[in-house]
């Protein structure tokens, strides 16, 4: 089953959920168990919510999300939020990948609430990702959105993709980033964001 397909199951409601508990009940076979089991009678409708929370991000509208949270202030220093929680599912095996998401912006007039900041975060997150896409995604929207006069993203996550397979490295971190407008162009504001961040330019 290819990604798009996989999207558009997890997306359908109503009797697409006995779809989705389905599709686990058969991937138990052919793993070779017996759903019917005790201790896994129920896991097919587990496997089913959890995928339906994990992926919730499909039918997340960020507009929504961000819900007009933009305040006129007079404030033209960087503003960051750090070690925001990330917790997403890797969209070549379906494992998780998780760590922490820093986020910095200029504003030109305008800025946004905080907390809004860790949703659109979780909104993009909560899909099938890869690490760069996600990382690129955040910085866009805030620059799209709030139209600063720059966005730095940066984050830095866990794969078990390479920890549980494939190569195993226990210890590994994946670090991402994504600069825009003078984030990328000046480089004493991207020097100034990783320093705050603990990362070196």
């Amino acid at each position: 089953m290819n990604t798009e397909h996989l999207s558009e199951t997890l997306l359908s409601t109503g009797k697409e959920d006995d779809r989705l508990e389905s599709l686990a009940r058969n991937l138990l076979v052919e793993l070779g168990e017996d759903p019917d089991r005790d201790g896994l009678e129920r896991t097919p409708r587990r496997v089913a919510e959890s995928l339906r929370f994990l992926t919730k991000g499909y039918q997340e509208d960020v507009d929504q999300v961000l819900n007009g949270a933009l305040y006129e202030v007079a404030h033209d220093e960087m503003i960051i939020v750090r070690d925001i929680e990330v917790f997403s599912l890797c969209e070549h095996h379906l494992l998780p990948f998780f760590g922490k998401c820093h986020v910095a912006y200029i504003p030109s007039r305008k800025v946004i609430g905080l907390s809004k900041i860790a949703r659109l975060v979780d909104v993009f997150a909560r899909r099938l990702q890869v690490q760069e896409r996600l990382t690129t995604q955040v910085a866009q929207v805030l620059m799209e959105k709030i139209n600063p006069l720059g966005v730095g993203v940066v984050m830095e996550a866990q794969h078990l993709c390479m920890i549980m397979r494939g190569v195993q490295k226990q210890n590994s971190v994946a670090v991402t980033s994504a600069m825009l407008g003078v984030f990328r162009d000046k480089k004493q504001t991207r020097d100034e964001f990783l320093s705050l961040v603990g990362r070196t330019g």
